[in-house]
């Protein structure tokens, strides 16, 4: 089978099986794990941020980001397609009693000036704008990323008007592959990261909210309150070192596979429209005569997996586990699927 429904469908390689099979651990709530310290440690100083915390989830470590960020009230700006307001629960309002305000950005992405046209002044009849929130890459938006100069016109607006600043880094390294940017470089920027471990590096599950001491330490409270304290953590743990380590270089394929991909979605005559494919993501239209679900069962039928995405839209996401061979099965497909 052949599974393009999303990058969180690999399963560990050989080499990162061994590094988990082999991992030291100790209990993580105690902070008496190495393998998770050390995980937080490279994290936090590739990035060049003082401290990490390892969550079970991209989603959690949004969270807690948001809860540390926060007070029940405030409101935080983010882009309308983001995975902060769209794919967690309603987390933001559930876990922190906040309101998100939502910006109509270019392929998710929003810039300095709407952030500067939507910070509420100070009234007491008004939410205090007190987060803003980006996401890299933007899953909703085919994989499109912020550059280093965007983000840093947003920060300087942020800091300017004293409110927080946080990056989904779901997909960071995906984005950092194009931009071939520092990572450093984002410590000047942010107040917090989520870095995820668990869609293009190949984990089997994890990210790490990295950021300041005092901050991260806030951080760990919540985490262990929203019931995300791990014991012998390590195991998982190591399988981000080793993907830190191992599987950031190899991004490019994917990049060039969906690249490929994406070329032949646009020939075919039932696809009216695609976003642009800027990493491993592509999304795309279907013609009104097409019913999605038709669509995804005739793929099915020839073992290939893809996701519907909302109305006529289906998205297929190249990874680690998805190679050569694959791809030209895939092109083969859905050059002669009878639509």
């Amino acid at each position: 089978m052949i599974d393009l429904r999303s990058d969180t469908v690999t399963k560990p390689g050989p080499g990162m099986l061994e590094a988990m099979f082999s991992a030291k651990v100790g209990d993580d709530v105690f902070r008496e794990d190495p393998t998770v310290i050390e995980l937080e440690e490279k994290t936090a100083q590739k990035f060049g941020m003082e401290d990490g915390l390892f969550c079970p989830s991209g989603t959690m470590a949004n969270q807690i980001a948001i809860k540390a960020h926060t007070q029940p009230g405030d409101e935080l700006l983010c882009d309308a397609l983001a995975h902060i307001y769209n794919y967690e629960g309603g987390g933001i309002s559930f876990n922190s009693g906040v309101q998100a305000k939502l910006l109509q950005g270019n392929l998710g992405r929003f810039t300095a000036r709407q952030v500067e046209e939507n910070i509420n002044p100070l009234q007491d009849w008004l939410c205090r704008t007190a987060l803003v929130a980006v996401e890299n890459t933007v899953n909703r938006a085919g994989g499109s990323y912020y550059n280093l100069a965007q983000l840093k016109e947003i920060a300087e607006v942020c800091k300017k008007n004293k409110i927080r600043f946080h990056m989904d880094g779901a997909r960071i390294f995906n984005a950092l592959t194009e931009t071939k940017e520092n990572p450093a470089a984002y410590s000047l920027l942010f107040d917090s990261i989520s870095v995820c471990f668990s869609k293009g590096l190949g984990t089997p599950a994890g990210s790490v909210l990295i950021g300041k001491k005092e901050f991260i330490r806030q951080a760990r409270r919540i985490r262990k309150v929203l019931g995300g304290g791990m014991r012998q953590a390590g195991f998982l743990a190591a399988a981000a070192v080793y993907a830190l380590e191992n599987n950031i270089l190899r991004l490019k394929e994917d990049h060039q596979r969906a690249k490929r991909l994406a070329e032949v979605v646009r020939s075919l005559p039932f696809v009216e429209s695609t976003f642009p494919v800027d990493t491993n993501i592509i999304i795309f239209s279907l013609s009104d005569r097409i019913k999605p679900e038709d669509f995804t069962d005739r793929l099915a039928q020839n073992k290939i997996r893809v996701s519907g995405f909302g109305k006529q839209s289906i998205r297929m996401v190249t990874h680690i586990d998805f190679n050569d061979d694959m791809l030209g099965k895939t092109i083969e497909v859905l050059k002669n699927l009878p639509m």
